[in-house]
């Protein structure tokens, strides 16, 4: 523990008090929560001697990467009631939407300018540090750029994080803009609940030279330079449904630099370019199609992804973010009917909220192909073809993406590395040994008096025992609540105990599902989750 000022800590209690409040937090009265328990003083600059020096970053947040960030439907009417940008001097600025902006220095040179923040996608602070600086640098590769200076942007949780696990995020930053031969000049930082981490990027393109999402010509080839997936990994990885390997391999991907797609699509002559980010796949193809005038044919069966990707749509591991973007983007998005056997297949990766994805790229099909070539000659294997841009239909005023094959077959590393049963994921089932704990030990129907102890523990199962005992409410509609409040506080062994005392007093299955989803409907997807993998172990069979 930091050595304690006592004077400087009556002071800042006095004043706190005075005020009414916690100065350094008026959420809580003085002494606040900290002082009490801990006996640490954060308003007088006092830190516990130690803190969790190591955390899964993934679990620390609400939404993972690219997903954290605002919908395309949203941000789009909300951009739309704002004024115009008229400087002569933008080449490309907000209205346009695109991926960085543009401004011209001179006749020759202009300015590439991004900025991009988001949580954390991976458990690894130095690769998530990674992953936020090859990210931001995408911007400024996708408009064909040249990156030369960054700015830092962090948000950490310092009262309650080890400060060793930012330094480990801002190297992992720095690293990899030298790899980038740019420059971190500086940056800001805030106190902040949710870790967040990323980069505002400078650089340099010709100024009649950018490539720019909206010249998307008919007859051109679509190419993808890194597999999809991304989203849906670090979805499980915030579930605790996911292996370390997978979870690494993705982050590997996610950590690559655009660098070398970005060179290659100006020496070829790329008609048009956007990275694949936060609204996926489809909602960056819609956009280019849009302001392009064109429509778009995309082979699902040749877009790259990750392994895992397969399972986690099968088990239905994906965010809401695919729901957001799948909200926007479905109206301009056909399936052909020869391809959908009325099942959706493996269209969910469309929308999957992708951080530091590849960049899409609009070719010549002959430029297209020497790319390609190229791409694969300097080891990025995942570059694909995956479609080509048509023309828009005369009588047609709106774009269209029309996908054929729903089946995804361009699989990119380990497959099966989704852990679904609480033995493997004992963070989600709490199952980490054959013996398990918890608050209700034994069924409330085995009453045994429990004599008078100091023993907190023993009074608190005493007092559990007793709030389960029939009374006005009969002890059916009390073991659905206990099953609602199990799920809602993720106890698993609670929860297995509950459900097997349920099929005892003749509850059916449906009345159990029906308690359950009122508790998902107030704690969200894991909560969803976390009760699927119970239900499966302890009522499968039962019809």
């Amino acid at each position: 523990m930091t050595t304690i000022d006592m004077a400087r800590r009556r002071a800042v209690m006095e004043r706190s008090q005075r005020l009414g409040h916690c100065i350094c937090n008026p959420a809580h009265p003085c002494p606040c929560p900290s002082l009490l328990t801990a006996k640490v003083c954060p308003c007088a600059g006092e830190r516990p001697e130690r803190k969790l020096e190591r955390v899964a970053l993934t679990r620390h947040v609400r939404k993972a990467g690219c997903a954290s960030k605002i919908g395309q439907a949203d941000l789009a009417r909300i951009l739309g009631r704002l004024p115009g940008i008229s400087d002569p001097r933008v080449i490309v600025g907000a209205a346009a939407g695109d991926d960085a902006g543009v401004f011209r220095l001179d006749e020759q040179r202009a300015l590439v300018q991004t900025v991009d923040v988001f949580t954390p996608c991976v458990d690894d602070p130095y690769l998530f540090g990674q992953i936020a600086a090859a990210n931001s640098l995408s911007d400024v590769y996708a408009m064909g750029g040249t990156p030369l200076t960054a700015l830092s942007i962090v948000g950490f949780p310092i009262d309650e994080l080890d400060g060793g696990i930012l330094e480990e995020i801002l190297r992992g930053g720095m690293d990899k803009i030298e790899e980038a031969a740019c420059v971190l000049l500086g940056g800001h930082s805030i106190n902040d609940p949710e870790i967040k981490c990323g980069f505002a990027v400078t650089g340099l393109v010709p100024a009649d030279a950018a490539v720019e999402r909206d010249r998307a010509q008919p007859g051109d080839l679509l190419l993808l330079t890194k597999p999809l997936g991304t989203g849906m990994i670090s979805f499980a990885a915030q579930l605790g449904l996911v292996s370390p390997e997978c979870l690494e391999e993705a982050g590997a991907w996610m950590a690559t630099l655009n660098r070398d797609a970005g060179e290659l699509m100006v020496k070829y002559g790329a008609h048009a370019c956007t990275d694949i980010t936060g609204f996926g796949l489809a909602g960056h193809l819609v956009s280019m199609v849009r302001g392009s005038g064109v429509d778009a044919e995309i082979d699902l069966a040749a877009v790259p992804v990750l392994g895992a990707v397969p399972e986690c749509i099968a088990r239905e591991v994906f965010s809401g973010a695919v729901d957001r973007n799948q909200a926007y983007a479905m109206s301009f998005v056909k399936v052909e009917a020869a391809h959908s056997n009325g099942a959706p297949g493996g269209l969910p990766v469309l929308f999957d909220p992708q951080t530091s994805g590849g960049l899409l790229i609009a070719f010549s099909e002959r430029e297209g192909k020497a790319f390609l070539m190229e791409m694969w000659e300097r080891g990025h294997h995942a570059t694909s073809v995956i479609g080509r841009i048509v023309a828009r239909p005369p009588a047609c005023t709106a774009s269209e993406i029309r996908v054929k094959n729903t089946t995804l077959k361009r699989l990119i590393g380990t497959q099966g590395m989704i852990a679904m049963n609480s033995q493997e994921a004992p963070a989600v089932a709490g199952a980490s040994s054959p013996v398990l704990e918890s608050c209700c030990e034994t069924p409330p129907t085995a009453r045994e008096p429990v004599p008078a102890t100091d023993d907190g523990l023993a009074a608190f199962k005493t007092f559990l025992k007793e709030a389960n005992r029939p009374g006005r409410i009969d002890a059916r509609n009390k073991k659905l609540m206990a099953i609602a409040l199990s799920i809602a506080q993720r106890c698993a062994p609670c929860l297995k105990i509950h459900l097997e005392s349920a099929r005892k007093l003749g509850i059916t299955s449906q009345e159990i599902d029906e308690a359950a989803h009122l508790a998902i409907a107030f704690s969200g997807c894991t909560a969803m989750m976390f009760y699927q993998v119970i239900r499966q172990e302890v009522l499968e069979g039962e019809g």
